[in-house]
């Protein structure tokens, strides 16, 4: 989700002055450690849930993240040091963050309002998606430094479809979904979307076709790959934001911002065949390094919930504070990373746990940061989604 104005930011600046404060100026980013805070423990305001009868699987897969599940780097990215990436939408720049460290190493401008941070479907490069400032700036993961500079109308988010082809640009100021060549960016088609708030998408199984949330009028819609129309939607209410594919591609999970937990989607109906309550502001989703749990930020509370993807069971919430937002997980899988988008800082969490590690100073709107290089053939888009 953007921000709207001013209003929106002096609103959010209060909100962070009573936790972890909010300042005029972007600030060198300092880890804070936090050992101890939080937990995986039961939630005192969500319950778990049980699933109804699942819809069939899609066709014989098993899990779609496979490739990813083990700490197995490809050939391509084999030597490049690790890095978390974060970009600051209100700052305009990108923090630079050593994993090992907890500690920003690096720090520099990029375009007009930086959402979030893209590997390319190779994983040979990353892409800052420059919203409002219509461009990506590209990043050289061997160096970590920008390199250059891709003309691209307001691209909020990016996609890439399975064979690394075309790139879905996704372009919620002007309500419209993008496809473009992947290598050299000319447009292909545009698709207007008629309903407010276009932001987060995931692919199916096949890849033949993908889920968008439309944030602001509570719907999600179903986009054919092959024709690159929309076939489909369902509605349910609130606000949808982010959407995750399950491992076995039966279902999509779509996080509800205004629902507060997470709804679940069949995409052969369209339907919503159930909701799982996680806690105030659900924004982000995140599937865990061995594909078993699903990881939701809510946003508006300072928690993160954690999913049984087998039960579709709330397992626990972690209440750590801050106002979690987009996440990765580190390659090991041991450690969940997410932004504080309203107190300009990174946190870390314990998966099995939830308790609290670190929290390192960022710039201010920090977003959709990416951890690279991660396990996996290829990076379906977002801020790392691997396959």
């Amino acid at each position: 989700m953007r921000s709207r104005s001013s209003a929106v930011l002096v609103v959010a600046c209060f909100v962070a002055l009573l936790g972890a404060g909010c300042s005029a100026t972007s600030k060198r980013a300092a880890t804070v450690p936090r050992r101890g805070s939080g937990g995986f423990g039961a939630s005192p305001t969500t319950t778990a849930v049980t699933p109804p009868d699942r819809p069939t699987s899609a066709g014989s897969v098993t899990n779609v993240y496979a490739a990813a599940e083990q700490d197995v780097l490809s050939p391509v990215v084999q030597g490049i040091s690790a890095r978390v990436y974060v970009p600051n939408t209100v700052a305009n720049t990108v923090d630079v963050i050593d994993p090992r460290t907890f500690t920003v190493i690096d720090h520099y401008p990029v375009g007009r309002v930086p959402h979030h941070i893209t590997p390319s479907w190779d994983m040979k490069r990353l892409y800052v998606d420059n919203t409002e400032g219509d461009s990506l700036t590209v990043i050289d993961p061997h160096t970590g430094r920008p390199e250059g500079t891709i003309p691209v109308t307001d691209p909020y988010n990016l996609y890439f479809t399975l064979d690394g082809k075309t790139a879905i640009v996704v372009a919620e100021r002007h309500r419209r979904i993008d496809f473009r060549n992947a290598e050299t960016w000319q447009l292909i088609k545009s698709l207007p979307v008629p309903w407010p708030g276009v932001d987060h998408l995931d692919l199916s199984a096949d890849g033949s076709y993908f889920l968008v949330s439309t944030e602001y009028s509570g719907q999600v819609v179903k986009v054919d790959l092959a024709s690159m129309e929309m076939t489909g939607r369902a509605i349910v209410g609130g606000l949808p934001v982010d959407v995750k594919v399950a491992p076995d591609g039966s279902v999509f999970y779509v996080a509800n911002q205004g629902r507060l937990g997470v709804s679940v989607i069949d995409p052969n109906t369209m339907q919503e065949v159930q909701f799982i309550p996680t806690g105030r502001g659900a924004h982000g989703l995140q599937i865990s390094r061995d594909a078993k749990a699903l990881f939701v930020t809510n946003r508006a509370e300072g928690s993160v919930s954690k999913i049984d993807l087998a039960t579709r069971t709330l397992i626990g919430t972690s209440h750590i504070g801050g106002s979690p937002d987009m996440m990765q997980v580190s390659p090991d899988g041991s450690e969940l990373w997410f932004s504080n988008r309203n107190q300009a800082s990174v946190s870390v969490i314990d998966t099995r746990s939830g308790v609290l590690l670190h929290v390192i100073k960022a710039g201010r709107g920090a977003h959709g940061l990416a951890y690279f290089p991660q396990p996996g053939r290829f990076n379906v888009g977002h801020n790392g989604v691997y396959r």
